[in-house]
């Protein structure tokens, strides 16, 4: 139930991120962002570890590093940068397809094959994915909806490498772990924000709220619920936080931001939604939530 619970919080958390992000970038670059959410979360993780008497030694520091790179990193950076030019709701949505990307990475790389309904949810996504990036079109957008793509799977990726490393290393310290993946997935972040030409940051209450929010709720406190439900479920049944957290983000976006999505990309909301749904629905009726 505790990690079900968890799952619950997260989506609201990260769901509602979605338009606090967006609304933020009108007065920061996305690195710049991206660099002061990670790097300041993992700063002030680092330091709650000797007062909570849990190890400030590293442990298995290549898995961590690669599990860094893609789950702060690659999914940070890409849907911020993602978010620039595209629309919350849609990026959302977008970048929760790692579900369906899990689903297909855990053939190869866990054993974990598809099976029955699984293939209606990768037909439901892989369609969903085409309404939304409308090839026929090939609108200004594409290169917003092809960064948000590319980080849901790196997402993916991050999920397969934690459930590899809490495998083979179950006694490793959650919290440990968290804060020196974050700090190892913040150093390109960071490089990227000095290097790469951006806005020059404009200090308003709103930016200094959303770097507060990123920086405790979406980022220290999410990651570790999101870790938390990995460990203790599978890494399918761990996708299920995408049922909510995109819908929140498309909502909040279309009453807060008033993106209301045209006909092809709610086609593609939709069916994402229903894979999403086939995923999510089974794993809580075998858990009894």
């Amino acid at each position: 139930m505790r990690p079900f619970a968890a799952l619950m919080l997260l989506a609201l958390i990260w769901g509602y991120n979605w338009v606090v992000m967006k609304s933020a970038l009108s007065d920061i670059g996305p690195f710049q962002f991206a660099a002061m959410r990670t790097s300041l979360a993992a700063v002030i993780m680092l330091c709650a570890l000797p007062i909570m008497k849990r190890p400030l030694r590293p442990t298995r520091i290549l898995p961590t590093a690669v599990i860094g790179l893609l789950q702060t990193s690659g999914f940070t950076g890409l849907i911020l940068w993602a978010l620039v030019e595209g629309g919350a709701g849609k990026v959302a949505v977008l970048s929760y397809t790692m579900p369906f990307w899990v689903m297909l990475l855990a053939w190869p790389l866990l054993g974990e094959k598809i099976r029955g309904m699984q293939w209606i949810v990768a037909l439901s996504s892989c369609l969903g994915i085409v309404f939304i990036l409308e090839p026929w079109h090939l609108r200004g957008s594409i290169l917003s909806d092809i960064l948000a793509v590319t980080g849901g799977l790196c997402w993916a990726l991050s999920v397969i490498a934690a459930k590899k490393l809490h495998r083979s290393a179950p006694e490793m310290d959650l919290f440990s772990f968290t804060a020196w993946q974050m700090l190892i997935g913040s150093l390109p972040l960071v490089l990227a924000a000095f290097v790469v030409p951006e806005k020059t940051i404009i200090w308003t209450h709103y930016l200094t709220g959303a770097i507060l929010y990123n920086v405790i709720a979406a980022n220290a406190i999410a990651w570790l619920l999101w870790l938390y439900a990995l460990r203790n479920l599978s890494a399918g049944t761990a996708g299920m936080v995408s049922l909510l957290a995109p819908v929140i983000g498309v909502l909040a976006s279309w009453l807060q931001l008033g993106e209301v999505p045209g006909k092809f990309e709610a086609v593609g909301m939709l069916l994402i939604g229903f894979a999403l749904a086939l995923i999510a629905f089974p794993a809580m009726k075998r858990h009894g939530t």
